[in-house]
């Protein structure tokens, strides 16, 4: 039997899985909530910088500027792959690029990704 965690609603379930043939699955769920994963503590940024944040969960594809390069406002800084699609994130202002994660991360929504000061 494999056991997952789902979340439904905002609470957790831990779920088990149970293979019984080649096309029939049986699936049996424990009725106690799971504690919810804790999140990681959020990166600090530079007190005079403004934050890029991921606008929603994805992957970090690719830098489309080296570290600390200055961009232009509007300027794609980054590609984030979101369900298959890539997605510019854009500098929100003229300045240097401090990225805050790393190529092949996974983020959430409202994830720092860089700082631009």
């Amino acid at each position: 039997m494999r056991k997952f965690v789902v979340t439904i609603d905002g609470k957790s379930y831990e779920v088990g899985v149970e293979e019984i043939g080649a096309d029939q699955t049986v699936v049996n769920t424990v009725a106690a909530p799971v504690a919810a994963p804790v999140a990681a503590a959020p990166v600090a940024a530079p007190a005079n910088g403004e934050k890029v944040v991921s606008p929603f969960p994805g992957l970090i594809k690719k830098f489309l500027v080296n570290e600390g390069d200055t961009v232009k406002k509007d300027q794609p800084i980054l590609i984030l792959e979101a369900m298959k699609m890539d997605n510019d994130i854009t500098s929100p202002c003229d300045g240097k690029v401090s990225f805050k994660t790393a190529v092949g991360n996974n983020v959430d929504t409202n994830a720092l990704l860089a700082v631009i000061g």
